[in-house]
């Protein structure tokens, strides 16, 4: 399937929500917009959770926001 490049794919996923604020931060700084999903669950566990935060850009911007997201330690889990 061919991916459209508005569509939204995980370009990282992340146990503890203040890992996955310091990445959109970093992609925002590079012009990446990004979104946080399943970010309101925290309010019923605590801050971590453990099938993951996702953070996830436009399929357009998807490699270039991976290449800012490894070259700042950042791995998609």
């Amino acid at each position: 399937m061919e991916k459209n490049s508005d569509q939204l794919v995980t370009v990282l996923t992340a146990s503890l929500i203040h890992q996955v604020h310091i990445a959109k931060t970093l992609l925002a700084n590079n012009d990446i917009i990004s979104f946080i999903f399943d970010e309101n669950i925290a309010t019923s566990i605590g801050t971590a959770y453990v099938e993951g935060y996702r953070l996830e850009v436009r399929a357009s911007d998807y490699e270039k926001a991976k290449k800012i997201l490894e070259e700042t330690n950042f791995d998609d889990n």
